[in-house]
């Protein structure tokens, strides 16, 4: 998504997504694809629909997967609150069962969005304030630090709690280390990351510095589950996704998959987090705990109830009222960016002419995923099952493939998919 020639990556380079996760966990190595092998002679086939006038996104999502070898891939477009493409892709021999608009994927980051849209939801009920300490709700030890006494929810859902993965390892990838530091057997919980995290001093002063933090993230889900006295994932079923008709988004297994999800593909190997054998395995199956991610990147969606849920920032729904929708996209204290780009309320956000783009990515081993909200009424969700291959190519070029796509229609198609993917 482009503003005088400045694309996204510009941000996602960044800001990351879910974990940069294969530079993080450090042992990976090897040529390990997870699940079954993929032949060497593919087959091209799409399932679902496109109207009329929408080849362009076939064609680009096409390139993509066949360049980089990507077995799995989805995409779902909205055009101003109509839905006039779900497509499923599969680049793969013959025998692999064929991508449905209906298949689960991991989104890793794009998760981030769904847990601000819970915090949002509870401010908006009275049951939280932007201002809250999370260091109090949560009871967390300041005394390694007195400095998380100042970390507020609003400082967690725009990145400036203090944690800066530039300078110390990322919290939600450092299973073993934590494990090893705590003499606790794996896999660990959330309640061992924070008691970790709380014997170690931030990187910068809450509110002073932008920094994705995953971490923070993750506690949210905590701050959702005391707010609610739910648990995160039925909070968010029943207050952010069964509003907007979602059945099929769940959080995620580790090392089991729901009905209808696509398997996983990664070029590296690592060492569990699963359990205390110290086994290799394929890097999408228990080098990290997607358990753990639940809030930061845990949650199985389809690209159509992505854009669905994204629907919720067109206003007009029984989910977030019109306050919460100007909170989630205000400028931050710091951290507008010299060409104008920011992270809102788990949305990263560039202001147009007209309007604003808002978008949010996603990145873990077997997982590469991107949600865009555009200025003009367009939306669209990309999911794919692998994020690394022997090509090398960026698979942060989706975002321009799919924004020139959607350049590219000169008349969009008026009918609605939306009743065919319920």
């Amino acid at each position: 998504m482009s503003q005088d020639g400045l694309s996204r990556r510009d941000f996602g380079l960044i800001a990351g997504a879910a974990g940069l996760g294969a530079t993080v966990l450090g042992g990976c190595s090897g040529a390990a694809t997870a699940g079954r092998q993929v032949a060497a002679a593919r087959t091209w086939r799409t399932t679902g629909t496109a109207l009329a006038g929408l080849g362009g996104f076939d064609t680009a999502v096409k390139a993509f997967m066949q360049k980089r070898g990507i077995p799995a891939g989805q995409l779902a477009v909205v055009r101003k609150g109509r839905l006039v493409l779900a497509r499923g892709y599969t680049w793969a021999d013959a025998a692999t069962p064929a991508t449905q608009p209906t298949s689960l994927f991991r989104i890793a980051s794009v998760s981030k969005p769904i847990t601000a849209t819970a915090v949002q939801r509870l401010i908006q009920d009275g049951r939280l304030k932007p201002t809250d300490r999370v260091a109090t709700l949560l009871g967390l030890s300041t005394a390694a630090d007195p400095r998380l006494k100042d970390v507020t929810v609003l400082r967690l859902l725009q990145h400036l709690g203090g944690w800066d993965r530039d300078i110390s390892p990322d919290l939600m990838w450092q299973d073993a280390e934590i494990a090893k530091r705590l003499g606790l057997p794996l896999p660990i919980k959330h309640a061992d990351i924070m008691r970790y995290a709380s014997t170690r001093k931030l990187d910068h002063a809450p509110g002073t510095h932008y920094a994705y933090a995953n971490y923070g993230y993750m506690l949210l889900g905590r701050i959702i589950e005391k707010a609610s006295r739910q648990s995160y994932g039925s909070y968010v079923q029943a207050k952010v996704l069964a509003p907007r008709g979602i059945k099929r988004m769940r959080l995620g297994r580790t090392l089991s998959r729901a009905p209808g999800e696509v398997g996983y593909h990664s070029q590296f190997t690592g060492r569990t987090v699963m359990d205390n054998t110290g086994k290799t395995v394929a890097s999408p199956y228990g080098s990290f705990s997607l358990e753990n991610h639940d809030a930061q990147g845990g949650w199985l969606s389809t690209a159509v109830d992505l854009v669905r849920f994204a629907g919720i920032y067109d206003g007009g729904t029984s989910v977030l009222n019109t306050t919460s929708i100007n909170r989630a996209f205000a400028k931050p204290q710091t951290g507008v960016n010299a060409n104008g780009w920011y992270y809102g309320c788990g949305w990263m956000v560039r202001p147009m002419k007209t309007g604003r783009n808002t978008w949010h990515d996603g990145s873990q081993p077997g997982t590469s995923a991107l949600l865009v909200r555009r200025y003009d009424g367009t939306t669209y969700a990309v999911l794919f099952d692998q994020r690394d291959d022997p090509s090398k190519l960026s698979y942060s070029d989706i975002d321009p493939a799919l924004y020139n796509a959607a350049n590219a229609v000169r008349t969009w198609p008026t009918g609605n998919l939306y009743s065919r993917y319920f």
